[in-house]
């Protein structure tokens, strides 16, 4: 029986979602993290491990479930920061070729900036280094805001800053420092206009663009909604595959899945960020919801050394609406699940915090706590029926 080792795992979302596909799929399923009491029905096996990067204790490990009978055919994550480790460590087992460079340089926002800066696609762009030159660097980019900074090791949009004057630039760079250490912050040009999600795999070289999705968000960076499929134009998708395309040529990606986030500024794309997995959350759902494929089985596949289908089937309007809170306290309940699901066009509900939980106002996107999922005749419609069942759900908090 094939195995496939996971490094990490959420409760729910892609993660979670990855190893239930692969037990789906007939595959002995591994999962290897560090945090205790992590349940995970769909894995076989949960191995606990202090620190995930001690590549000698996992090929250790590994090697043993190989002497125990199991044929080890794919060490893969989808959670950030162990993509590009798991990669290397199914090169150095002989699995394939899995573009671990190319996946690590996506890992960081600096290098990646770095590594693209001469496409059209890449903004302005300075990366901030020493703590002691806050008023040197502030001064010398005030010709550029407003400017986003955010820490260059980063994801789920955690301590995304809009700067609008010298003075919050200032205190901005000062936070970041000091939460983040020695950590460079990066300082990227401010793009207005729509933002897209693309979910893209690569096999043997062959980009496929799985999906379009365009995404809502708040002021605090948060995506709280998404519409598939993305209505652009034929000359828009077209320049969207080039643009996509020399960003992951030039990177070097010739065999995994990313997925980018763009705008689109006076009719020519933009990158905001590139992340060398799937994008998380529900976004499986999302696109199977659209399309009836399944891209993690396809991924899998692919990672299993099989060929995968990614050819593109007509998709029908799909929305998904995230909820986020207002306030703070302990979760005590959370009633009108059942009727926001029996609502017409509504094809899931998930609420992921369990009664007792500590919930809070959104700073990340791991602080969205229902996802909402609809499909209709058009994404308007789409759209209407979500916010229909988001008034539907109502969550009862302890003040803390």
């Amino acid at each position: 029986m094939q195995t496939i080792v996971f490094l990490g795992s959420r409760k729910s979302g892609t993660s979670r979602e990855a190893v239930k596909t692969a037990k789906e799929m007939g595959c002995h399923t591994v999962l290897v993290t560090d945090r205790l009491r992590l349940e995970i029905p769909e894995a076989d096996e949960i191995i606990y491990m202090r620190n995930l990067f001690e590549k000698e204790n996992l090929l250790h490990f590994l090697k043993s479930l190989e002497s125990n009978g199991n044929k080890v055919s794919a060490c893969m994550s989808f959670i950030d920061p162990y993509v590009s480790f798991a990669a290397r460590i199914s090169e150095e087992l002989g699995l394939g070729d899995f573009s671990s460079d190319a996946l690590s340089l996506a890992e960081n926002k600096a290098d990646i900036r770095n590594k693209l800066k001469e496409l059209n696609s890449s903004p302005f762009f300075s990366v901030f280094e020493n703590l002691s030159n806050v008023t040197e660097f502030t001064r010398s980019h005030v010709h550029a805001l407003p400017l986003i900074l955010k820490p260059v090791v980063s994801n789920g949009s955690k301590d995304i800053k809009l700067v609008k004057t010298e003075e919050e630039m200032a205190e901005a760079l000062l936070f970041l420092s000091t939460k983040y250490g020695e950590q460079p912050v990066l300082a990227e040009e401010y793009l207005d206009g729509p933002q897209y999600l693309i979910e893209v795999a690569v096999y043997k070289g062959e980009i496929s663009i799985i999906a379009v999705i365009e995404q809502e968000w708040n002021e605090s960076f948060i995506i709280n909604g998404y519409s598939f499929p993305a209505e652009i134009s034929i000359e828009e998708a077209a320049s969207l595959r080039k643009a996509v395309s020399d960003i992951l040529e030039l990177i070097g990606l010739r065999h995994g899945s990313c997925h980018l986030e763009m705008r689109l500024v006076k009719n020519t794309w933009k990158l905001i960020e590139i992340n060398p997995r799937m994008s998380g959350g529900w976004m499986n759902q999302i696109i199977e919801t659209g399309t009836g494929l399944n891209p993690l089985k396809e991924l899998l596949q692919m990672q299993l050394g099989e060929v995968p289908y990614f050819h593109a089937v007509p998709a029908r309007s799909t929305y998904a609406r995230y909820l986020t809170l207002k306030t703070a306290g302990r979760l005590l309940h959370i009633s009108g699940i059942e009727k926001a699901q029996s609502l017409d066009g509504v094809e899931y509900v998930h609420v992921t915090p369990e009664a007792g939980s500590i919930v809070m106002p959104a700073r990340s996107m791991g602080d969205r706590y229902a996802c909402i999922i609809t499909r209709a005749e058009t994404i308007q419609k789409a759209k209407d029926i979500a916010r229909h069942a988001a008034k539907e759900l109502k969550f009862y908090l302890e003040p803390l």
